[in-house]
């Protein structure tokens, strides 16, 4: 079975077709999905999906597009929401430094501080880290004893990553392994050991190769795995476990 463990079903882009391709995946070889979150406004559907779907978890957090007007009452919500039996991270947070919808300083101040939520909750955290290593490296080495969780749609260097991998995180690969001159993404596939990867789409963005240009779902999941067997030399059996479980592990998920 696979595990998407990035996903956004809650998106405009799934209203006319949502439960058609969400009742599909069970057939399709998907097991587990983790919708991820970008803002507060939302979570009640993140909630909606997760009550409606027993294969389908959440995470909670404000993304850096979006943490402009971001204040302290924010946070006590987001503690309230993660007492949701099937919420289990903080994400997706981090620095994006190619958009800038927010100031740098407001990303930094508040993705430490959504760090600091998720340590005090007990909680795996999802990075979103876009053009913005130095910095997202620099605070979260102040947490590196505390923190799990994954780096999502990892996009940094194999050096980067031995670093991640010693504080315990996870690297999260996704659609842009496949594509033609994704020369990075295969270096960390190749190094990463499979106990330490997770596989995703982040649908509907970042679509794999063959469907490129077309909106993504869980249903293209296996072209990230069937790569990754590619590059390790390994069966895609093999990475499919590797990976669904490691997913389980790191979101707890009995």
């Amino acid at each position: 079975m696979l595990f998407d463990s990035h996903a956004h079903y809650n998106d405009s882009r799934f209203d006319t077709d949502r439960d058609e391709i969400l009742s599909s995946m069970r057939d399709n070889n998907v097991g587990l999905i983790m919708n991820s979150c970008s803002n507060l406004g939302e979570i009640p559907d993140i909630i909606g999906l997760c009550e409606k779907y027993d294969f389908i978890y959440g995470s909670v957090g404000v993304h850096p597009h979006d943490v402009e007007d971001m204040t302290e009452d924010d946070i006590d919500a987001l503690h309230e929401y993660l007492k949701y039996p099937k919420i289990m991270a903080v994400g997706e947070i981090g620095l994006d430094y190619y958009y800038d919808n927010s100031p740098r300083n407001l990303q930094r101040k508040w993705f430490a501080r959504q760090i600091e939520l998720a340590i005090e909750t007990g909680m795996p955290i999802v990075i979103h880290d876009r053009d913005a290593h130095g910095d997202c490296m620099d605070i979260m080495r102040a947490y590196k004893n505390d923190i799990t969780g994954e780096f999502h749609c990892y996009a940094g260097s194999v050096e980067m990553a031995r670093e991640i991998l010693g504080w315990g995180m996870y690297i999260a690969l996704g659609g842009a392994l496949t594509f033609k001159n994704s020369v990075r993404p295969r270096e960390v596939a190749e190094y990463v050991p499979l106990d330490m990867l997770l596989i995703e789409t982040d649908c509907p963005y970042l679509t794999p190769v063959p469907h490129r240009g077309k909106r993504n779902s869980s249903l293209y999941v296996h072209y990230v795995a069937e790569e990754i067997a590619r590059i390790k030399g390994i069966p895609v059996k093999e990475v499919e476990d590797m990976t669904y479980n490691n997913a389980k592990k790191m979101f707890k998920i009995k």
